[in-house]
């Protein structure tokens, strides 16, 4: 009886391991079923690729390392940047901007812009080869703007003072507690003004325009896609096929493959979206008009 014990007992430990954890590993094959590979096909090496490049633009170094990846991937003949953002910082929008004119000197990338392409995501996006607004984008916005609070008023109410020691008349500037001085707003106008100068220069030389004639392309204007191709700002208009299909023409590939997103990112973004219809549901967005 031992004998037929000792037999069995590796597989009733089997057994017992199954009835213990069965829970977790058909959580396991389920998370395999949906995240891991369907086919062959998923084994295919991409030649094409497509970066994201949504929101305020304050942090750059993941599409930066993005962009600088599939440039140095020889597999990768073309790069499509698909723009989303009303801009941001000053000087991750210039990190970004030389990403893409670093990727430009191996292989083609085209800027699609699906919503908004403004101000520092259009400062950005100035070196690729071409780029394509969707119709019903918006474009432009080429200017700076530094702004702040002046809460003086507040601070005496609630009895608030405040109190510095400073080396340097202009080490103030800037400070929310209390109003700009005329040499404090003439040493600002004249960081924006800098900033503004280098922003226009780029976007000239980048695009080919004159710069002597900078106020109609930029002074912060905002464009439609149709009213941006006419003063120079985007090349063409089109929806995100028609960015795709250019890349594809002018990477020269035969046979496109696309990158897949990753799974677990689509089913977070598809989780984001119901969320964000139940939130509207009870507040309402904003509509332009």
């Amino acid at each position: 009886m031992q004998f037929i014990k000792n037999l069995f007992s590796p597989i009733l430990a089997i057994m017992r391991f199954i009835q213990n954890h069965f829970k977790a590993m058909v959580f396991l094959l389920i998370l395999f079923l949906i995240f891991g590979p369907k086919n062959d096909e998923n084994f295919t090496q991409n030649n094409l690729t497509q970066i994201n490049f949504f929101g305020p633009i304050m942090e750059v170094s993941e599409v930066v390392e993005q962009i600088d990846n599939a440039a140095s991937n020889n597999s990768i003949k073309g790069i499509l940047l698909n723009v989303d953002s009303p801009g941001g910082a000053v000087s991750p929008s210039i990190e970004v901007a030389y990403a893409i004119k670093r990727a430009k000197e191996k292989k083609p990338i085209v800027v699609y812009a699906s919503g908004t392409i403004a101000s520092g995501s259009y400062y950005a996006s100035i070196w690729a080869n071409e780029i394509i607004a969707n119709p019903g984008s918006m474009v432009g916005s080429i200017g700076v703007v530094m702004q702040g609070a002046d809460v003086s008023e507040l601070m005496s109410k609630v009895g608030i003072k405040s109190q510095s020691v400073q080396a340097g008349k202009y080490k103030k500037v800037g400070t929310s507690d209390r109003e700009w001085t005329e040499y404090e707003i003439n040493e600002l106008n004249k960081v924006i003004q800098g900033t503004y100068d280098l922003f226009t220069s780029d976007v000239a030389n980048a695009r080919g325009l004159d710069i002597n004639k900078r106020d109609t392309f930029a002074n912060a204007h905002i464009f439609t896609a149709s009213q941006a191709k006419s003063v120079g700002l985007i090349d063409s208009i089109g929806v995100s096929y028609d960015a795709k299909i250019r890349l594809i023409e002018l990477s020269g590939v035969t046979n496109p493959v696309w990158n897949e997103e990753d799974k677990f990112d689509k089913l977070i973004k598809k989780l984001s979206v119901q969320t964000a219809v139940m939130l509207h549901a009870y507040f309402p967005p904003l509509i332009l008009k």
